[in-house]
């Protein structure tokens, strides 16, 4: 039996064992390097290191640090009576605006995890305040995520175009964003409507606040009936800390989008400021912090990361290369891409996956347009795994009551995305091209 054979048998071991007993997720994953690294590949105890992702846990302790501290001293009270103000108060127009708002950051040029970071916090909160699914509003602002990441100059797009310019593929950028726009905008069409959305029709929101909790009392919004106005507490003004709160989450923004500085750094930063200047609002952050979801998250990449360094990935992509019907073999890349993006890096998957579509575009049998598109689209719209950045800035931002549900409806969301989204993709771009 092969290394390779043998890293994917330990993952789904690690599932399984996850799933029929009470142990961590992520400790299992880490356990798993260890044991595989060790007795397998003989790797050293740095060589298993290395694949701890250090900038994914900065990134989550950093923005949930963050804003558990602009939860505690009301400025996401703030910023969610202001959204229902832009929206004049229609509950069920703040999901699209979060989902617009994530798809224009990513569009000109953040990447996701800052996108995700800064827009998943502020969706969260609009969420439990005014009884909408933290799953529909999730998904919303990952998709969203996915929706502008392929523009012309988005981290995505910028990352697809110039794989395929290097290895002297035809290429059609516009029609790459266009395509990832409309099928993302379709998705969250079937979210709205399968995560409550339906419900959220003509229900109308006064602006109010709430305490340092979150907001308005979820129930009452839960209770709503269609066009009758939820009566929230008086909002909160707009007082020194939480004028300091937001400049601090205004920097984040720009220093995301035009001086390419993390996202995770830049947030702890603006959090020790902000502890500095208003110790009182810091009380109680660190505690917010989604320590949980971090070990799960972190665990489950550097065991995916010692997969990669084993080649098992490669390994995949040789018997997908080995098949001679070019349709099957395009389809299965499709989904290998999905399937691996769901718990590891996007970008990475991009940069790996489109070279291994070269022996089928060369046959003039696939086009090479078509499957770039599909393959883009499907190891991005699996984003939302909890396993993967997008998901796990939104478990980790989910009222803890209610994480333990998010988490597993965004699993089985994302491995049933994994699973479809190729079939979709490729039915949709493949396919037409080969006939």
């Amino acid at each position: 039996m092969s290394d390779q054979v043998i890293s994917i048998i330990a993952l789904v071991l690690i599932f399984a064992i996850a799933t029929f007993s009470s142990v961590h997720l992520g400790v299992l994953a880490i356990v798993a390097a260890f044991i595989v690294g060790s007795t397998v590949v003989n790797e050293s105890t740095d060589d298993i290191f290395s694949g701890f992702p250090g900038d994914l846990f900065v990134v989550l302790v950093g923005v949930t640090l963050l804003f558990g501290i602009a939860k505690s001293n009301g400025t996401v009270d703030w910023l969610v009576n202001a959204a229902v103000k832009a929206v004049r108060g229609r509950i069920a127009l703040i999901p699209w605006v979060m989902f617009l708002v994530t798809a224009v950051l990513t569009a000109v040029g953040a990447v996701t995890p800052a996108a995700v970071g800064i827009v998943a916090p502020i969706g969260l909160g609009f969420a439990a305040s005014y009884g909408i699914s933290p799953v529909l509003m999730g998904l919303f602002i990952a998709n969203g995520a996915s929706a502008g990441g392929f523009s012309p100059i988005g981290v995505f797009g910028s990352i697809t175009n110039n794989v395929v310019e290097r290895n002297d593929l035809p290429g059609n950028p516009a029609l790459l964003f266009t395509a990832s726009f409309l099928f993302n905008v379709g998705l969250c069409v079937i979210i709205f409507l399968i995560f409550g959305g339906r419900q959220l029709l003509g229900r109308i929101a006064t602006t109010g606040g709430g305490g340092a909790d979150g907001g308005t009392d979820e129930r009452s919004g839960a209770a709503e009936t269609a066009g009758k106005a939820i009566a929230p507490p008086e909002p909160p003004s707009l007082d020194l800390p939480r004028a300091l709160t937001l400049l601090g989450l205004l920097s984040l923004v720009a220093g995301a989008l035009f001086f390419d500085l993390d996202v995770g750094l830049m947030a702890l930063t603006i959090a020790v400021v902000l502890s500095l200047v208003a110790p009182q609002s810091a009380k109680g952050a660190v505690d917010r912090c989604a320590w949980s979801t971090v070990l799960l998250v972190c665990g489950i990449v550097t065991y995916v990361s010692q997969m990669e360094r084993m080649g098992t990935i490669d390994y995949l992509g040789e018997r997908v290369a080995d098949i001679q019907a070019p349709l099957l073999g395009a389809l299965l890349i499709c989904l290998i891409g999905a399937v691996v993006s769901a718990f590891a890096s996007t970008t990475g998957m991009l940069g790996a996956l489109i070279p291994l579509a070269v022996p089928f575009l060369l046959t003039g049998q696939v086009g090479a347009v078509g499957l770039i598109t599909a393959l883009a689209i499907s190891a991005s719209v699996v984003d939302a795994s909890p396993f993967s950045t997008s998901g796990a800035l939104v478990t980790a931002n989910t009222p803890a009551d209610q994480r333990d549900l998010v988490f597993r409806r965004l699993m089985t969301w994302g491995l049933g995305i994994a699973l479809v989204g190729p079939l979709v993709t490729w039915g949709l771009f493949v396919v037409p091209g080969s006939l």
